[in-house]
C-alpha cells in the first residue's frame, strides 16, 4: 500500500500525474537540449539569457547566419506549446522548430520559456510572457540600458511579430490582445500574429466537437486545474475569446492575424 504521502490527488493524463505531496510526474515533453553555435542544417546560432531574477524568466534566442554585419531583422517573439504543463523553450522539438523557422523566414527569435503549472497556476503564464514581451519592446528606446546585443544589432523593431503553437498561441493572442489595450514599451507595434492550433475552448461544443459530457472534457478538466478560480471558468476570456466578458477582437494590438488548424 502506497504511503499517504504519494497517494494521487489527480492525474489528468497523457500529461502528468499530481500526487498529494505536492510532487509533479509528466508523461509528455520532449527532452531539453543546449543551445548551439551554427546549427548544422539551418545556419542558425542561439543562446540561453535570463530576462528577469525574480520572478524567473528566461528564453531562447536565436539568429540567422547573416549577410551582412550590421543586418536589420524582422523580429519574432514566440511561445512554445504544452497545454501550460509540458515542455520548454529549451526541449529538442521546440529547438528543432524554431531553428528551422528562423532559417527560412529570416528574423531574430525570442522563445520565452514561462513558468508551468500546476507549480505555477495561471495566469503566472501570462504574467512571465508579457514581461518578457515587454523586455523584448524596450530594446527599442534608447535610454534602455543592458540591451541583448543580438536584439540591439539586428533587432528591426518596425517589423515585430508574435507567434506560438496550442497553449503557446493561446499565450501569443492574449500577448496580442493585451498588447492592443495597454501598449508595449517604446510604443512598438505588432505587425503580425500567428497561432498554430490554438488552445481554445468553450463551456459550450463548436461544430464537430463532442457533446457527451462536454463539462467533463480534458480541456475542461485542465483548465480547472491549471487556473483554480478563474472568472468564467472555461469561459474566461483568455481560453474564450468569444466569451461573455471577452475584449472586442478589435482591440487586437496587431495589423494581421494568421490562424492555423
Amino acid at each position: 500500500m502506497a504511503s499517504i504521502d504519494k497517494e494521487v490527488a489527480t492525474e489528468l493524463l497523457p500529461f502528468l500525474r499530481v500526487y498529494k505531496d505536492g510532487s509533479v510526474e509528466r508523461y509528455l515533453g520532449s527532452p531539453i537540449v543546449p543551445p548551439s553555435h551554427e546549427d548544422p542544417e539551418t545556419g542558425v546560432s542561439s543562446k540561453d539569457i535570463t530576462i528577469s531574477e525574480i520572478p524567473t524568466i528566461s528564453a531562447r534566442l536565436y539568429l540567422p547566419k547573416l549577410t551582412q554585419p550590421n543586418q536589420k531583422l524582422p523580429i519574432l517573439v514566440y511561445f512554445h506549446g504544452g497545454a501550460f504543463i509540458v515542455e520548454s523553450a529549451f526541449s529538442s522539438d521546440h529547438h528543432r522548430y524554431l531553428n528551422d523557422l528562423v532559417s527560412q523566414g529570416q528574423v531574430v527569435a525570442v522563445s520565452v520559456e514561462y513558468r508551468l503549472a500546476p507549480e505555477h497556476s495561471l495566469p503566472i503564464a501570462y504574467e512571465d510572457s508579457w514581461a518578457a514581451f515587454q523586455w523584448v519592446a524596450s530594446h527599442s528606446m534608447d535610454n534602455y540600458a543592458d540591451k541583448e546585443p543580438w536584439l540591439e544589432n539586428h533587432g528591426d523593431f518596425k517589423r515585430v511579430f508574435v507567434g506560438g503553437d496550442s497553449a503557446g498561441a493561446n499565450i501569443a493572442y492574449n500577448m496580442t490582445m493585451r498588447a492592443g489595450i495597454e501598449g508595449l514599451n517604446g510604443g512598438v507595434k505588432i505587425v503580425g500574429t500567428f497561432l498554430t492550433h490554438p488552445f481554445f475552448w468553450s463551456s459550450k461544443p463548436v461544430g464537430s466537437e463532442f457533446t457527451v459530457e462536454h463539462e467533463k472534457s480534458l480541456p475542461c478538466r485542465l483548465w480547472e486545474h491549471i487556473f483554480p478560480g478563474a472568472p468564467d471558468g472555461i469561459d474566461n476570456p483568455k481560453m474564450n475569446p468569444l466569451g461573455p466578458s471577452a475584449p472586442s477582437l478589435a482591440r487586437l494590438g496587431c495589423s494581421r492575424l494568421l490562424e492555423c488548424f
